[in-house]
């Protein structure tokens, strides 16, 4: 619900600006927070918003720093291109992630991530978890996770035709070198923006000391957009997004090493590139009857281990690429608003894998096409309640590895509101039931010899529930909810196991926050227990892939304060509490305890007075350096058998950005 979340937003960054006018009101301080959302489609009740004030505050060098203030949100692993998000303990294949509008299929190779972006590029980031839209998009099972790029209009004053900025930034832990540089501007009706970036480094170092295996940095990203604008308000854009990680890894990227099995190189390369190209309509002089979106999206990621160097001696490429779309329109009606339209994708997933020394070649693909029907309705039925309903039909056709063919629909729906009981007391619920359908399979599980007839691929649906509420206590809120997510016949294809295999995942948990804000600065604190499962018994990060992981409590806090001499001082605190309900699936009981740790990061951000277009920020991340490996990272439990990726310990960061 937007006004528990208000602090979530409150903590991302909402702070004025040194002499930027500010509201000795705090209730009209939070309202201007709870504004601020990101102005994509669709903001319900219960979405998590992270601003592009909120951007500027955490300067974010990679996911698992974007989503730093939120309980309930994880990211896996300690290196960029195998981190993976989990919101409410479910891995965000299962949410409908988009990029600008533009859907991603990006499910490659269970060891790397599923969606690997730069928050440099980002003005906004907003997740609804667990009950998402019909307009989010399709297979949005346990919710929608939405990435928008920045635009030149976000950057330039209403005065100004052309600016830019570059930023320097310089990590101790790894000797990370990052430089940026963004031009963009407008003349007559058109408007452009161009940014490139470069990060460059060495190993990392966890809290023992040790070098983190495979944690060099090579990272390259780009964005470019160009815009026409017409007098009557018919506006055209074109945007071009590509980010490429090419560097040595670990032989398993989300994995420091596995003990046993067939001999293995440490290390191999990654060649990951990911790309979003979208062009698209809209009115910016809507009416009442005509608001349109139209977009027409191409999103591709690659991923290719050259192993010729190596014992291995193989190359593997697998790719998955989406063409999609969206045709809408937003009536506003005398009850509120009508968001109707269709969406559609076109989705390949393709493997490649070559062994040099026998020549021996093996090629297998999968396609899957889906369009959409949907309506959303957001409205106010009263002054102190706000409903928003909306249902989606959805029809596809699947092609297996073989030739064969599949096809099926289904209705999905949803529901969300919220009520002010009192002028200091909200209560909100919500619930959906989502087809999902059909789903591709991982590239590089991908094998020619499945053999589709024996079983047809289930159908995948989930159900959601959250009930919130939260109550303001002078200068104080404090919210809670509890949530449940239930996936049914996720697909869980194995290479040798066939390509029907599925699972049923669950999700349980609850929420509690707890914030203030005053004149120049905020702080926040907020905890959740999240319990996941996977066909009725205790979840493990080897089936979990894609699907889940074992979570348990966590804490979080955060805060900030502009001083008199515009200095702002800052920092975050994540626990993550000893977790012993995992599963061994060697002896089919409880697992090892995973252990529990506590994390510190402080900042400090000065803008000199004479000089008000350069930034500049110095943070410790890690400042009592832990040694310890984040929650959401990959075979923690598997003790003896797998060596997890540890996180990096104490670092310095310095960046300096200037203004033109």
């Amino acid at each position: 619900m937007k006004t528990t979340h208000a602090f979530a937003c409150l903590a991302a960054g909402m702070i004025p600006a040194a002499g930027q006018a500010q509201s000795n009101s705090e209730e009209a301080f939070l309202g201007t927070i709870v504004l601020e959302m990101p102005s994509v489609p669709g903001m319900e009740e219960d979405a998590i918003s992270v601003s592009s004030e909120g951007l500027a505050l955490s300067n974010p060098a990679d996911l698992s720093e974007l989503f730093v203030a939120e309980p309930t949100i994880a990211v896996g692993s300690s290196i960029p291109m195998s981190q993976k998000v989990y919101v409410n303990g479910i891995e965000e294949n299962n949410l409908a992630i988009s990029i600008d509008g533009a859907r991603q299929n990006n499910k490659v190779f269970h060891h790397n991530t599923t969606t690997l972006i730069d928050p440099a590029l980002l003005k906004a980031a907003r997740v609804d978890p667990g009950v998402a839209p019909a307009d989010a998009g399709p297979g949005a099972l346990g919710g929608a996770l939405a990435y928008e790029t920045k635009d030149a209009s976000d950057l330039l004053a209403a005065d100004e035709t052309f600016g830019g900025r570059y930023k320097f930034e310089y990590d101790s832990n790894g000797d990370i070198f990052s430089n940026s540089l963004t031009l963009y501007g407008r003349e007559g009706g058109f408007e452009y923006l161009g940014f490139a970036k470069v990060a460059d480094g060495g190993l990392r170092e966890d809290g023992n000391g040790d070098d983190i295996i495979g944690s060099g940095t090579d990272l390259l990203s780009g964005l470019g957009k160009l815009a026409y604008e017409s007098q009557t308000g018919d506006r055209v854009e074109l945007s071009y997004e590509h980010v490429v990680d090419d560097e040595i890894r670990p032989y398993r990227a989300n994995i420091g090493t596995i003990f046993g099995g067939r001999p293995l190189p440490a290390e191999r390369p990654y060649d990951l590139e990911r790309t979003n190209i979208v062009l698209s309509y809209s009115d910016t002089t809507p009416t009442a009857m005509w608001n349109p979106t139209a977009r027409l999206a191409y999103s591709g990621t690659e991923l290719v281990n050259d192993e010729t160097d190596l014992s291995t001696n193989s190359v593997t490429q697998g790719e998955t690429v989406s063409l999609n779309g969206e045709l809408s329109n937003r009536f506003e009606l005398s009850w509120g608003e009508l968001n109707t339209g269709l969406d559609f994708y076109s989705d390949e997933a393709d493997l490649d894998y070559l062994a040099i020394a026998s020549g021996a070649r093996e090629t297998a693909r999968e396609k899957l096409n889906n369009i959409g029907f949907f309506a959303q309705a957001r409205m106010e039925p009263s002054s102190n309640a706000r409903l928003s309903f909306g249902a989606r039909a959805d029809f596809q056709d699947f092609e297996g590895t073989d030739g064969s063919s599949q096809s099926e629909s289904g209705l999905s729906g949803n529901i969300s509101g919220e009520y002010d009981i009192s002028n200091e007391l909200t209560v909100s619920a919500g619930y959906s039931h989502v087809w999902g359908g059909l789903e591709l399979a991982e590239n590089y599980i991908l094998n020619p010899a499945w053999d589709y007839s024996t079983s047809d691929i289930e159908e995948v649906t989930a159900d959601n529930l959250y009930i919130a509420a939260n109550y303001a206590l002078g200068a104080w809120i404090v919210d809670g909810k509890i949530f449940a997510t239930n996936i049914d016949n996720a697909r869980a294809a194995s290479w040798g196991g066939g390509p029907a295999l599925s699972a049923d995942v669950q999700s349980r948990g609850f929420e509690l926050g707890l914030g203030t804000a005053w004149e120049d600065g905020f702080f926040r604190a907020g905890f959740a227990r999240i319990d996941t499962e996977i066909n009725g018994r205790s979840s493990d990060s080897y089936v979990g892939n894609y699907l889940t992981m074992p979570m348990g409590d966590f804490l979080t806090f955060q805060v900030a304060h502009r001083l008199n001499n515009g200095v702002l001082l800052g920092g975050d605190v994540q626990v993550a509490f000893d977790f012993d309900d995992t599963y061994d699936s060697d002896t089919g009981g409880r697992g090892a305890e995973l252990d529990g740790y506590t994390i510190a990061n402080v900042f400090a951000e000065y803008t000199p007075k004479r000089m008000d277009n350069l930034t500049l920020r110095a943070e410790v991340n890690n400042l009592f350096d832990e040694q310890y490996t984040s929650r959401a990272t990959y075979g923690q439990e598997f003790v003896g058998e797998v060596e997890p990726l540890t996180e990096p310990g104490r670092s310095i960061r310095v960046s300096a950005e200037i203004v033109f």
